[in-house]
C-alpha cells in the first residue's frame, strides 16, 4: 500500500519516498524540505479542514489537502516508533 502526506494522522511521522507532481507547485515543496528521505511530522489539521500543518526540517509549514495527496510516504509511524 502507498501512503501520501494527506494520510498522515496528526502525532505521526513519517520520511518522504517521492513527488507525484510537476511544475511550480513541484518546486515549491521542494524548497520547503520535501525531498526523499527528509522526516516529515503531521502538526494537526485545521478546523474547517483542507489544510494542515507539518513540520519540515525544523519548521512548521501547512499544505493544502490536495497538494499532501501528491507527496508519497513510508508508512506513517507514531511518536514512539523509532
Amino acid at each position: 500500500m502507498e501512503y501520501t502526506l494527506k494520510d498522515l494522522p496528526a502525532g505521526s511521522w513519517s520520511y518522504v519516498k517521492r513527488l507525484d507532481i510537476n511544475g511550480k507547485m513541484r518546486r515549491r515543496l521542494l524548497d520547503l524540505g520535501l525531498v526523499k528521505g527528509n522526516r516529515v511530522s503531521c502538526m494537526g489539521a485545521s478546523p474547517l479542514g483542507g489544510l494542515r500543518a507539518y513540520q519540515i526540517c525544523g519548521a512548521v509549514v501547512a499544505i493544502r489537502d490536495e497538494d499532501a495527496a501528491l507527496v508519497l510516504i513510508d508508512r506513517p509511524r507514531g511518536w514512539g516508533d523509532e
